[in-house]
């Protein structure tokens, strides 16, 4: 063991794209033990990709994976259907079981090209949600008050806005502390928003006699609008995006944004990204960074040679005027819509992200001329130009 080298890795992982450390004291001197910590991280499959965002908090696991501690991955199979309020404003409406079956499909795929799967424990929190029987129920519940609930920011500020609060939302952080008992997590991780839900864990394991996992949250990325990314708002850059609209998506990134994507991200080190910082504030051409950010990811989720071939038909279609050679061609489905044919095709995420940028006017045919209808009519070989950077033609077969 290189006890520098492990020193560095461990300080890099405490503080790396990090919020905050609950207890900071207690984790790092479990990680310099050598004692093999069970990581806990919980996914809730609300929609069917993966986006950078939450691919922060994956990468994040791959550095504790790599100092040889045991990687938890529960996939909320039950808690997607109540949904978390973490960073709602209203009540979230519940989630088929079909359309959580439907998302959780590719889910592994995904995330193997983050963590090593084959020294992954993965789970599914319905194996010990749906036993529970009301006397389980009433028990875990009594872990909490209901003082502690509604003082919950959101809740807090929907209650007092005169907006429902329903008594599933209030049970959601009670589910995800249970399942930190039924893993026995060391340490818990998630985003920033999710702080609530995490210290939910250690009020269950103390509850029922466990040691109180510590906690580490990551910082969120921004979309590509500015706001948290989410798949909900449709802002969303997925990890299998295919190259081109990935690499386009990078490039409509705000410029304030860089920095902490590189952080958050990419495997560049803090050295290289601090190079990339002084550039910028000598001026150098943000538009520059963004390529070398957006050539990074597509070579991290796909290869050199898609990276490559994406960055020329980018510069093709944006800094010579014209449309890719390899632009996304779409089969055309008589049964789907324009709409139902881009989601399923990747190209958007959701119907909501489809008429926000219809609405924006950031939707051109092949003439350059705006389309504002919703579901417009299309031929063969049909040309979209969506947003800035993406490009897709509709054939028949």
């Amino acid at each position: 063991m290189n006890i520098d080298t492990d020193k560095q890795k461990i300080d890099d992982i405490l503080t790396r794209g990090v919020e905050d450390i609950f207890v900071e004291k207690d984790l790092r001197t479990a990680l310099e033990s050598g004692k093999q910590l069970r990581i806990k991280l919980g996914i809730d499959p609300t929609g069917p990709k993966i986006h950078i965002g939450r691919a922060a908090v994956l990468r994040k696991l791959r550095a504790f994976q790599k100092l040889g501690h045991q990687i938890v991955l529960i996939v909320g199979d039950f808690t997607a259907q109540i949904g978390d309020a973490s960073d709602k404003t209203e009540k979230r409406p519940m989630q088929a079981r079909a359309r959580i079956e439907e998302n959780m499909a590719d889910y592994k795929n995904q995330i193997s090209k983050i963590l090593d799967i084959d020294k992954t424990e993965f789970v599914y929190n319905g194996d010990w949600l749906r036993p529970l029987g009301f006397q389980e129920i009433t028990e875990l519940a009594e872990a909490f008050t209901v003082q502690q609930m509604i003082s919950r920011r959101n809740f807090k500020d929907r209650i007092e806005a005169g907006t429902e609060v329903s008594l599933r939302e209030i049970l959601y952080p009670l589910m995800q502390g249970y399942d930190s008992v039924a893993v026995k997590a060391d340490v818990e991780l998630g985003g920033f928003d999710q702080l609530f839900n995490l210290k939910a864990g250690r009020t269950v394991q103390k509850h029922y006699g466990q040691k109180e996992q510590n906690i580490l949250t990551v910082q969120m990325l921004e979309g590509t609008d500015g706001r948290k990314m989410s798949t909900s708002w449709g802002n969303i850059i997925t990890i299998v995006d295919e190259p081109f609209n990935l690499y386009g998506k990078i490039m409509s990134v705000k410029d304030e944004l860089l920095i902490k994507y590189f952080v958050l991200a990419t495997d560049l080190s803090l050295t290289e990204i601090s190079d990339i910082q002084k550039d910028l504030e000598a001026d150098v051409n943000p538009r520059d960074v963004k390529m070398k950010l957006a050539r990074t990811l597509v070579e991290m989720y796909h290869s050199v040679g898609a990276a490559s071939e994406a960055e020329e038909n980018f510069i093709k279609a944006f800094q010579k005027g014209g449309v890719p050679d390899d632009l996304l061609e779409i089969i055309i489905d008589d049964k789907k819509s324009v709409v139902e044919m881009l989601i399923s095709s990747g190209v958007i995420d959701s119907k909501t992200e489809w008429k926000r940028l219809v609405d924006a006017g950031a939707i051109k045919n092949e003439d350059s001329e705006i389309e504002t209808e919703v579901n417009p009519e299309i031929q063969n070989r049909t040309i979209f130009k969506i947003g800035k950077k993406r490009f897709v033609r509709f054939i028949k077969e």
